[in-house]
């Protein structure tokens, strides 16, 4: 963030600050990643609501026209596969949500063909699992794919494939889903539309107000998130400040705002006081470092102590085998994994030098366990 944005010290969050930062922000805005979410493009019966979703894909279509690129990040497959066969609430048996999905899916998709179609616009659907993002060669292939779609003037409309997907449908969410989707592009900006105004603190009191700025992710935030009792959804404001995690460490902003407003699309891009906005870090993660940091199911995890921590934070140093006190789990050579502090909070991921054998044999004492080339602080 450059020193003019700096608000004076006796004034953090006047409201010049807070718009003079959104404009800076959102001024040269070009690629917009967009999540709906379940709760705003279904009805009370857990069928798609064309009225909802014919407003949305207005806005969408709208700031296509604008020469703004546009890849969705779409939920509802499930739900609207919920109605169809006659579930009331999300079933816990795997084989019953991956059947929703597979009938959602569907016509989910031709709804979105049929209201983009009016516009005269061409969208493509993309199903991803979290090995097409993991693994280095369909990673660089969804990238590419997404971005050959977007200059030929198509709307990638992204969705996990729930119905093979296992892990992500048992615990996963397109709140993650679309960072990951806005930090492989990378994009300029990632929009979360849900069925309320932002984060909101004191939610349900009296004094409730929805925080128009938030520039670090602290506990006091996370404890404002709460999951979700939806019938049809998962993960609730907590999976988003998840997502905000992601993404601003990549450099990128976010918005979470409410998608039953009309127009809410194009006041978030102009700069106006809608909804919540995270401040991005000034220095965007290169597309390796994000990879690293992102897009890995660490294989295991690294404690260090103290003095290792302060090495790796703030002096930019690799992890030497001194510094780690103890280790979690069976990881090669090569693996990504977790590195956490002595009360086991992670603040890096890294990929290892050294296998868990050979951490747990010690029998290179000074040895480079993760260089700092292949490290990254959270």
């Amino acid at each position: 963030m450059r020193d003019f944005l700096k608000p004076p010290l006796d004034s953090p969050h006047p409201l010049w600050y807070q718009h003079r930062v959104r404009s800076d922000l959102l001024k040269n805005v070009t690629r917009v990643v967009v999540k709906l979410g379940t709760g705003v493009l279904t009805d009370s019966q857990k069928q798609p609501d064309l009225a909802q979703m014919g407003q949305l894909v207005a806005q969408l279509a709208a700031q296509r026209k604008a020469g703004r690129e546009i890849v969705i990040v779409t939920s509802g497959a499930v739900g609207a596969g919920m109605g169809a066969l006659g579930f009331k609430k999300r079933p816990a048996d795997l084989a019953d949500l991956q059947a929703c999905a597979a009938v959602g899916q569907s016509r989910l998709m031709a709804t979105y063909q049929k209201l983009f179609d009016e516009f005269g616009l061409t969208v493509a659907q993309v199903l991803l699992t979290h090995d097409d993002l993991e693994h280095h060669d369909r990673h660089l292939n969804a990238r590419n794919t997404l971005i050959s779609l977007l200059r030929r003037g198509v709307t990638p409309i992204i969705n996990e494939n729930d119905v093979v997907s296992f892990a992500e449908i048992k615990f996963g969410d397109n709140d993650k889903l679309s960072a990951l989707v806005a930090s492989l592009l990378p994009a300029d900006l990632l929009v979360i539309l849900t069925t309320v105004d932002g984060v909101i603190e004191n939610f349900g009191q009296p004094e409730a107000k929805t925080l128009s700025t938030i520039e670090s992710i602290d506990g006091a935030i996370e404890r404002m998130a709460g999951g979700t009792d939806s019938a049809t959804a998962v993960g609730g404001m907590a999976s988003k400040i998840q997502a905000a995690k992601i993404v601003v460490r990549s450099g990128i902003p976010l918005v979470i705002a409410s998608g039953r407003k009309r127009n809410v699309l194009a006041h978030v891009l102009a700069g106006a006081a809608e909804g919540t906005i995270f401040i991005p870090r000034p220095n965007r993660l290169q597309g390796r470092k994000r990879k690293i940091a992102f897009f890995h199911h660490p294989k295991g995890a690294l404690f260090v102590d103290d003095g290792a921590k302060r090495a790796l934070r703030e002096h930019g140093k690799s992890l030497l085998l001194p510094g780690v006190a103890r280790h979690d789990g069976t990881f090669a050579e090569d693996d990504v994994v977790s590195i956490c502090d002595a009360d086991g909070t992670e603040f890096a991921r890294g990929i290892t030098r050294l296998s868990s054998a050979a951490i747990a044999a010690r029998t290179a004492s000074h040895a480079i366990a993760v260089h700092r080339d292949d490290l990254v602080i959270l």
